[in-house]
């Protein structure tokens, strides 16, 4: 198994202040603990392009669009919703991390049984149509899958968001593309208290309690993911790999632990070698405990391998 790494120092540079949970420590986080666990000399690093307006405007309205440019600030800081700020380099990385999805599904299209994961920010999976929240500006998952179907013709993918919240931006954005079939497990009820009760049977909302843990969490993918993945038979699967669902992160009261990471993504390998030809493309989301995303990452990333 071939797995790709996507980074970009400008999303390192992206900051909404010294407080704020999601900062690019986070990146750092995992990359040490990769090179840590030796794991990244096996790895194939590439450095993510910028996605075009073209990609862009295939999930978010050219309006909307528009109005990041022009919102970016040469200096100073620009606020797009009370938890999501943009300082002068946040265009260049809200580019490069959505581009970063972009080169991702073009690996693994391009090498036999391979996986990516995009080792960027901001995240993205809150952000809708045509709306920034939740830290997120442009969705990256939802970029890479609208270019998977563009560009490359595919006519099945899956979307799994185990995330600790709501994927509702890539919700919002595919919810009439029954060629899309996402599943989003989260605790509820919790930000972002959007309406996840969709009828449409390409959309698996996982909704688990506070307090759930690994065991809650795996009895919920078996009985409510795993079955619909097969049956769809997926030609690619994107992963939004948020970590804040772990037990030491203090944002959220989910109780994951790193080797539950390990094991869903062992479930998403062995739907994708079956379906996919192993094309799988990970992309970071949440987890804000330090220490516990850099484990929990490396776990997913050895898993993949």
């Amino acid at each position: 198994m071939t797995v790709f790494i996507i980074s970009h120092p400008d999303c390192a540079l992206h900051e909404m202040g010294i407080h704020h949970p999601e900062s690019p420590a986070r990146l750092s986080a995992i990359q040490d603990r990769l090179v840590a666990s030796g794991l990244d000399l096996v790895l194939q690093h590439h450095e993510a392009p910028q996605a075009t307006r073209k990609q862009l405007c295939r999930v978010h309205d050219a309006a909307y669009v528009e109005q990041i440019f022009l919102e970016a600030p040469a200096e100073g800081r620009s606020w797009l919703d009370p938890d999501t700020s943009m300082n002068p380099h946040s265009l260049s990385a809200a580019l490069h991390a959505a581009g970063a999805a972009v080169l991702a599904v073009d690996l693994v299209m391009s090498t036999e049984n391979s996986a990516a994961f995009c080792n960027i920010r901001p995240p993205g999976h809150h952000a809708e149509h045509n709306r920034a929240m939740g830290f997120c500006i442009f969705n990256n998952i939802a970029v890479g899958a609208a270019h998977a179907l563009k560009k490359h013709k595919l006519q099945r993918i899956a979307i799994i968001d185990f995330d600790v919240h709501h994927g509702n931006g890539t919700e919002d954005i595919f919810q009439n593309s029954p060629e899309v079939l996402f599943c989003s497990s989260f605790q509820h009820p919790f930000y972002p208290d959007t309406d996840y009760s969709s009828s449409s049977d390409h959309i698996i909302d996982v909704p688990l309690a506070a307090g759930s843990d690994g065991r809650v969490f795996r009895d919920a993918v078996k009985a409510q993911w795993l079955p619909k993945l097969d049956a769809f038979q997926p030609q690619m699967i994107l992963v939004s790999a948020g970590f804040d669902a772990h037990v030491e992160d203090d944002m959220a009261g989910l109780r994951l632990l790193d080797q539950d990471y390990a094991w869903i993504t062992t479930k998403i390998k062995k739907i994708a070698n079956k379906h996919a030809k192993g094309r799988i493309v990970s992309v970071l989301e949440g987890g804000y405990a330090l220490d516990a995303l850099g484990r929990s990452a490396v776990a997913h990333i050895n898993a993949l391998l």
